[in-house]
């Protein structure tokens, strides 16, 4: 299950660091206070997610239960960030980026592999047996 994790987190990263690079080439820093994206929310949902797959690391090399449920909480966090762009964008179409239309199945492909990683992830912490 681990390795599943691994695999769903790496996609929904990498997705994800796709998106913030379209974001942040189509001004999003610039125009942060007249986008959908405040700048806090788009860097806060990347920073809660990374602390999360550390905690997530951890708890695997050590067998903390407790690093597990940290991980669980940091990336249910992330996750309620995730929904709250989500909602944002699909919510607020007067206000334009950049002229270009957001990739969509870009979206759909870090949703749906965040809301994998965290269900394996809530797997994972749910069976750690501590030493």
């Amino acid at each position: 299950m681990g390795l599943a994790t691994a695999v769903a987190w790496t996609i929904a990263a990498l997705a994800g660091v796709y998106l913030l690079s379209f974001w942040l080439a189509g001004g999003g820093l610039r125009h942060a206070k007249v986008t959908r994206f405040p700048a806090a929310l788009v860097f806060s949902h990347p920073a809660l997610a990374v602390t999360s797959l550390a905690c997530w690391v951890a708890s695997l090399l050590t067998g903390s239960r407790a690093l597990a449920w940290l991980a669980f909480a940091g990336l249910a966090a992330a996750a309620l960030l995730g929904f709250a762009m989500s909602t944002r964008w699909l919510g607020a179409g007067r206000h334009a980026t950049t002229g270009r239309a957001v990739p969509v199945l870009a979206v759909a492909l870090h949703g749906l592999a965040g809301v994998t990683a965290f269900t394996l992830v809530l797997l994972t912490a749910s069976a750690v047996r501590v030493f």
